[in-house]
């Protein structure tokens, strides 16, 4: 097979995943798990508090906030889960850059899902996984800074 074959064999290989993806799930949702913003993780200099947690569903997700003054200056992400997870992931941090803890606080799966424009329902536990993440890390913050 040729470099010019094989490269036109990737490329209708990828166009019948993305079909088979947006079958699956909004443009949305794949766009965001094709190109996540704020993945990736801050350094600990930069991290005022970082969290991981194991969902019930195997996948792992990771927060890593900046804050300042009660305002989550920057948070990031990383997970090991499906496209699902990383879209809700990736949606967490365009919510949550530059508001307040309390306001991360009463984040709900549901403010998660409608900003991904709805999750499939088999993936809407990535929402609640992600608030769980969320919500514990910020616990931790606020035991670490007394």
């Amino acid at each position: 097979m040729s470099r010019e074959e094989f490269d036109k064999f990737v490329d209708e290989l990828q166009k019948e995943v993305i079909k088979k993806e947006l079958e699956d799930y909004n443009e949305y949702i794949v766009n965001l798990f094709h190109n996540p913003k704020n993945w990736g993780k801050l350094s600990p200099e930069d991290a005022s508090v970082t969290y991981s947690y194991k969902g019930p569903c195997g996948d792992t997700m990771q927060f890593f906030f900046k804050i300042k003054n009660n305002i989550i200056e920057k948070v990031t992400f990383i997970t090991d889960g499906c496209g699902a997870s990383i879209a809700t992931g990736s949606q967490v941090t365009i919510i949550l850059q530059g508001k307040t803890l309390n306001f991360a606080e009463k984040l709900t799966p549901m403010d998660i899902d409608s900003a991904l424009h709805g999750l499939p329902d088999d993936h809407k536990h990535c929402a609640e996984l992600a608030v769980r993440t969320i919500k514990q890390a910020i616990d931790k913050y606020k035991v670490n800074k007394i």
